[in-house]
């Protein structure tokens, strides 16, 4: 069977695989993405559409400020509409003694783009009425807001195919080599792929690749809960989540202008990750339900009509991979994303795409390198590698 060439391949069809072979089109790179499934299937396509930047880690702003302006780019920028809605977060406590907290955030100079506001008591329930009585302040930023995941990863593909890319769905990974200054990639029904620079992008499964390069990355999976209730009529063009220290009071929600309210938060489930299968734990779905009469009293009575879960993959730091392999030249990662890098998704494609096509990225990202995990003694570089993937990688 003739293989198929490319400058690079990538392995994991997510939002930061879709958005990397997008971005590599731009600069004029050939690009061929496999996903074993379908585009967006599994964390990028069931999370809860948070186009957020405050509340990440402080390291994180550079890259969230890169990839906000790039959704500010939307839709132009692809062709397509992703519902990106600019309609300002909240992140609000029950706690007085958090609010000092949401300040220092808010002061912090990585935060000074967000344009935060910290709002207390009397001010704060004038202009949220709707909050519930136990809300003591929220830090509001203007400039975030949402869009429709399930949207995301497919458009992202389906505009890199319009610039010229290959996407390739439904084709698993069976084994790649690398030899010389090459990949070789040979997948379950016998196809060749070989390209001088390959980016593992495959989520919850991304350490199954990177630890047969010597980087293995401690991940945990887990499975988002989210809901939704029958539509109302639009009046909560804010997304609200809540800021504790107390897991089950950890809820979010956000209106759609067709007027259904999504909430997400709470307990999460253990995914099945030989059958890629994960279940909406009761327990949760119930709690969302108590949390909200709390957040948002006036939806105590509103029906819940679907829910769903997903795979989400979690780092010990709870910091992504965004990284060059330590070990192998042409060899990148951007994984482990811990249920929050919706937003991060342009932004990822973009720096991965400038990474490497030139060598380098202008944007702050070095927190995220693969050698903080301290993987064992590292493969030799230049010889013949052989990595056996199976059923687990994506």
């Amino acid at each position: 069977m003739k293989a198929h060439k490319s400058d690079v391949l990538i392995v994991g069809g997510g939002f930061m695989g879709a958005a990397s072979a997008f971005f590599l089109r731009q600069r004029g790179r050939s690009v061929t993405l496999l996903e074993r499934d379908q585009i967006g299937q599994y964390a990028s396509g069931v999370n809860f559409g948070n186009v957020r930047r405050q509340g990440r880690a402080l390291c994180q702003l550079d890259l969230a400020n890169r990839s906000w302006a790039l959704w500010k780019r939307l839709p132009a920028l692809i062709g397509e509409d992703l519902e990106f809605l600019p309609s300002g977060h909240m992140r609000v406590c029950y706690d007085e003694a958090h609010i000092d907290e949401l300040r220092a955030y808010a002061a912090a100079p990585e935060a000074r783009a967000l344009d935060l506001e910290v709002i207390t008591g009397k001010a704060l329930h004038q202009r949220f009425s709707f909050l519930g009585p136990e809300v003591k302040a929220g830090s509001y930023a203007p400039h975030d807001g949402h869009a429709n995941p399930r949207l995301a990863a497919p458009a992202f593909a389906r505009a890199a195919v319009r610039a010229g890319a290959r996407v390739e769905e439904r084709t698993e990974v069976r084994d790649v080599q690398k030899i010389g200054g090459e990949f070789h990639v040979t997948t379950v029904d016998g196809q060749v792929f070989i390209a001088e620079q390959l980016l593992i992008t495959a989520g919850a499964w991304g350490s199954k690749l990177s630890e047969q390069f010597g980087e293995p990355v401690p991940l945990e999976t887990h499975g988002p809960q989210m809901a939704v209730t029958e539509p109302v009529p639009y009046a909560l063009p804010t997304v609200i989540g809540v800021f504790t220290k107390i897991p089950e009071e950890v809820i979010y929600f956000r209106q759609i202008a067709r007027g259904n309210i999504v909430i997400g938060g709470g307990y999460r489930s253990r995914p099945d990750m030989l059958t890629r299968r994960v279940q909406v734990e009761p327990r949760s779905t119930l709690n969302q339900i108590e949390q909200m009469q709390r957040l948002l009293p006036g939806a105590a009575n509103l029906n819940i009509i679907r829910v769903w879960s997903g795979i989400e993959s979690y780092t010990p730091d709870s910091l992504p991979v965004i990284s060059a392999s330590s070990k192998v030249d042409g060899l990148f990662y951007a994984f482990g994303f811990c249920g929050h890098g919706f937003q991060l998704g342009p932004g990822v494609g973009e720096v991965m795409a400038e990474w490497m096509s030139t060598g380098q990225t202008s944007t702050h990202v070095a927190p995220f390198d693969v050698r903080r995990f301290a993987p064992p003694a590292a493969l030799q570089q230049g010889e013949p590698m052989v990595l056996k993937t199976g059923s687990n990688a994506r």
